[in-house]
């Protein structure tokens, strides 16, 4: 890569910016949703640049595996283009395709001066020129591929031994719509406080601020916007609304807490499920959630999200690691546990598209084995009649089912319950425990499981 002086212009102009982010994802492993408001903020990009960036990046990302397929006929010896050149080409190649609203031209000749800038005059010419090709010739179809799983793996931009995966879980043709959806950009959803306004009542007072948004049809406390920012708006900003994936909105309804409960939330961070849980508890009743995590700035922040939402005084953060949770407790200690445990993440690829080439199949052997240890260590302290919900933000059963099942065949006195806010997800429900995907609601991916104790 070159180390050449890029003039200011360019280098904050927003596909520069946006090629920037593009290779820190693909060669430094960064993820794309931490990256985009550190990029937005240090370049000083105005709301319509913004959200070109973040279409570029997300659109590019989710595609890159048809975009790479479409991209090579054009280009003969393929390993000698750079990382960055490539990455170029891929971007351009999005905006030409999915982007009906920036105009050719202006495609081409940002591509080109970030070319010339970058590299040098040859590049620029060979960018152009495999530009144009494009435009004049048109791309390769995917239905030109002859293996019908490579077509699909292609079509959706995810890998084979994911797409056969899935295939055997859902069959192809679910795993098709899965994937498609993935391309579609992500609801903004809030989850409001009812202990502080009501869901109608919210709604009313965003539309005030030019803010449209309707009711969750998966999360009762949920709402999702339309049209305008949620994050800025007035209820945000008291406290009374926190923007949280519908899907996991779920879990602390699942855990049907009560004022006076004493609540675990053994794998907390941030804290949009601990501040949840917090909302349902009563102080005066006694009412506690002890949030843990690993690491002091984690706690830090679920310190914070507690007071920004007015839940602090029944909220106690400790630094713990949820394996060792048997050696720091009494048996018996809390009537609720919520283990939403570390896990692959495949339920959030529309939010975090680079998982589906981060991940491997090598990755479903290990985590069981994490996530089985933290359910242990967590169940050790819970109280007979008492409630543990176990969740994750996976759709893989070794995961999921798999983790659970062999959890009940080692402890004898937990069994299985659906709790009512299942009711009102009938078709997720399977074998009393809750998977939703990606493409059903347009949510993230979400498993829950909920085991009482006898």
């Amino acid at each position: 890569m070159s180390k050449r002086k890029i003039p200011s212009k360019i280098k904050h102009s927003v596909r520069f910016v946006t090629l920037d982010s593009l290779l820190k994802v693909k060669k430094g492993g960064a993820y794309s949703n931490l990256l985009v408001a550190q990029a937005i903020e240090r370049n000083q990009l105005n709301p319509q640049d913004a959200k070109l960036y973040t279409e570029m990046l997300y659109g590019t990302i989710a595609r890159r595996m048809l975009l790479d397929y479409q991209l090579a006929p054009f280009i003969q010896k393929a390993k000698k283009v750079d990382d960055w050149v490539l990455a170029l080409l891929e971007m351009s190649l999005y905006q030409l395709n999915y982007l009906d609203k920036v105009p050719s031209h202006a495609i081409f000749n940002e591509a080109v001066e970030i070319a010339k800038a970058k590299g040098n005059p040859g590049i620029a010419k060979f960018v152009n020129g495999v530009l144009r090709n494009i435009q004049r010739q048109g791309v390769p179809t995917v239905e030109q591929i002859q293996d019908p799983m490579e077509r699909l793996s292609v079509k959706i931009s995810m890998p084979k031994w994911l797409v056969e995966k899935l295939g055997t879980q859902i069959g192809i043709e679910e795993t098709e719509k899965l994937g498609l959806s993935l391309f579609e950009p992500s609801h903004v959803s809030a989850r409001v406080n009812p202990a502080l306004i009501s869901r109608t009542e919210a709604i009313k007072q965003l539309a005030t601020e030019g803010i449209e948004a309707r009711e969750s049809t998966v999360a009762p406390d949920g709402i999702v916007a339309q049209k305008g920012f949620l994050a800025g708006s007035t209820l945000f900003k008291q406290g009374a609304m926190t923007i949280q994936d519908e899907s996991s909105m779920l879990v602390a309804r699942a855990l049907e807490v009560q004022g006076n409960s004493q609540v675990l939330d053994a794998c907390a961070a941030p804290g949009g499920k601990t501040t949840h849980i917090a909302s349902f508890l009563d102080q005066a009743a006694g009412g506690k959630v002890t949030a843990l995590d690993i690491h002091d700035h984690k706690i830090k922040l679920i310190q914070e999200n507690a007071a920004r939402l007015h839940v602090d005084k029944v909220v106690q953060a400790v630094k713990m690691d949820a394996k060792t949770i048997h050696e720091h407790f009494k048996p018996n200690s809390f009537d609720r546990i919520l283990v939403d445990a570390p896990c692959s993440g495949l339920g959030l690829m529309r939010r975090k598209p680079d998982i589906k080439y981060q991940k491997t199949a090598e990755d479903f052997k290990q985590l069981p084995k994490i996530q089985l240890q933290i359910l242990k260590s967590a169940a050790s302290v819970l109280k007979s009649k008492g409630r543990l919900v176990y969740s994750t933000c996976t759709i893989a059963p070794e995961e999921n089912q798999g983790v659970v099942m062999q959890f009940l065949q080692e402890n004898p006195e937990f069994s299985l319950v659906a709790p009512e806010i299942f009711a009102h997800l009938p078709q997720s429900v399977h074998n009393q425990m809750l998977t939703i995907y990606p493409h059903q609601y347009q949510t993230d991916g979400f498993f829950i499981a909920v085991l009482e104790k006898k």
